[in-house]
């Protein structure tokens, strides 16, 4: 992609992207304290997935809640037509 088609697309996802309140806190759930808010913002948010290339941090934990995880790749196979 061009630098140009980047914006283009994060410009779209950012237009898409809604607040979540956390309303609860399921911490400690990964093995990095780091991508706890993550997992927290997908759970509270009611996410199907969330998508990043640490996969391996977020072991099964995001399952328990019925998130999945997805490599960047994933995500636009399974969101393209």
């Amino acid at each position: 992609m061009t630098e140009d088609q980047v914006d283009v697309f994060l410009a779209a996802v950012i237009a898409m992207a809604e607040p979540v309140e956390s309303h609860f806190f399921w911490r400690p759930q990964l093995r990095d304290p780091t991508d706890e808010f993550v997992l927290e913002a997908a759970v509270n948010g009611q996410a199907d997935a969330i998508v990043t290339f640490n996969v391996r941090d977020f072991g099964a934990a995001p399952q328990r809640f019925g998130v999945e995880v997805w490599k960047p790749l994933e995500a636009l196979r399974r969101l393209t037509p």
